[in-house]
């Protein structure tokens, strides 16, 4: 009998990056969009089937260890899928974050894939090139093809590196100066395309997640002697320093800078950044994505289709707390030393455990296309890491009296 339960489902997205990143980038649009017929199950791996999220299904009846494996197993699941498709990308909504986030947790949930690893190197170009600066056919916004899958795919090796491996690897390495080969002139990774939110929207954010691969790769940077490599990672600093955020998700995220890079955000920035973060907490204790900026200023450019999605939904005059956004508050929180005392942490983390589903999953609509729900994954991954810097993974090896 087939094992069935609640999870998120991606068509398959196009070659592998070694055929070419933006071939690979235009493929997985066209895999997302709406012409698309919604299939039966978000992930599939041999006999588990992982239904497409809803917002109706039932949350857990227990917070604890049990729930909190019902979570792990979900993420592993869709990681496992996403490879068993014949044309699977990186990509920031499934194996992006498992490589990020989940490798940390090799002592909570046990090793992890090591398929997942095989894919990323796969994707690393063999001989590092130069790579032709080009721009959008609508507002003339100049890019580099592939940095936004150069970035995921670095910062993914790069946390494998940090988290499982102990020490750099060659591809890692490799990874890194390609990435850097698709740097702008400003410094930033340029993000275009359509945009996912939350994790395909601002050049701030994307150049964030630049920051943390270079700092995860163990002894890179400081091991760093290419004078040119030095002068983009001098550039990518001044960028991160310096740039204008373009709304209050750039704001909150100096917090995340202030991680990897203390010495580029100020005092003043990360007080500002807490207090801004605090007045956008709900009575109910959440926080929601969508307060974190006008609907037409998370990316350049904002079809249609997203627009009107996000300004129809039926509470978008004032929208709900979400686990995403909340669990990264709670995130930015701890990683700047906030005791997990703390009255907004207290109510952030009731929230999450009260809205953690059946299937071990965080529930969260898909700003994107509203279809399969993409986000639901990336805020699975957010809670669980909420949690981690909590202490509340410990009920996971918590031996009974």
């Amino acid at each position: 009998m087939n094992k069935t339960y609640c999870g998120l489902f991606c068509l398959p997205h196009g070659s592998h990056l070694l055929l070419g990143l933006v071939m690979t980038f235009a493929l997985c649009a066209v895999a997302h969009g709406q012409s698309s017929p919604k299939p039966a199950f978000q992930y599939e791996v041999g006999d588990v089937r992982v239904s497409i999220p809803t917002a109706d299904e039932p949350r857990v009846k227990a917070f604890g260890k049990e729930s909190l494996q019902a979570a792990a197993k979900y993420l592993e699941t869709g990681a496992a899928s996403w490879l068993k498709r014949d044309k699977a990308c990186v990509n920031c909504h499934t194996t992006g974050p498992y490589m990020t986030d989940f490798t940390a947790w090799s002592r909570r949930f046990g090793q992890p894939n090591e398929d997942v690893l095989k894919n990323f190197v796969k994707a690393v170009p063999k001989e590092i090139e130069e790579v032709r600066e080009t721009e959008t056919e609508t507002k003339g916004l100049k890019f580099y093809p592939g940095a936004f899958f150069a970035v995921w795919r670095t910062a993914g090796l790069a946390e494998w590196d940090r988290n499982v491996a102990g020490k750099l690897s060659e591809p890692t390495e490799r990874s890194l100066r390609d990435m850097f080969m698709r740097q702008s002139e400003s410094g930033a990774f340029v993000s275009h395309g359509e945009v996912e939110i939350p994790h395909i929207t601002t050049d701030f954010e994307l150049s964030l997640q630049a920051a943390r691969a270079m700092t995860a790769a163990p002894g890179w940077l400081a091991g760093l002697k290419d004078e040119t490599l030095v002068a983009r990672v001098d550039k990518l600093k001044q960028y991160l320093r310096t740039s204008p955020p373009k709304n209050d998700f750039d704001r909150v995220l100096k917090l995340q800078l202030a991680l990897y890079l203390p010495d580029l955000v100020t005092s003043a920035d990360r007080d500002a950044a807490f207090a801004l973060l605090t007045s956008k907490q709900h009575a109910d204790g959440g926080w929601s994505t969508r307060d974190m900026s006008p609907v037409n200023d998370w990316h350049y450019e904002m079809s249609p289709f997203v627009l009107n999605l996000i300004k129809n939904l039926p509470d978008a005059d004032k929208p709900e707390s979400d686990a995403y956004m909340t669990a990264l508050a709670i995130v930015l929180m701890r990683q700047s030393n906030i005791p997990v005392s703390d009255p907004r942490i207290q109510k952030g983390l009731t929230w999450l455990k009260r809205e953690q589903r059946e299937s071990g999953r965080w529930w969260m609509h898909s700003l994107y296309r509203g279809n399969y729900h993409y986000t639901t994954y990336i805020a699975t991954i957010e809670a669980i890491k909420a949690l981690e810097l909590c202490g509340e993974l410990d009920a996971l090896t918590a031996k009974k009296n």
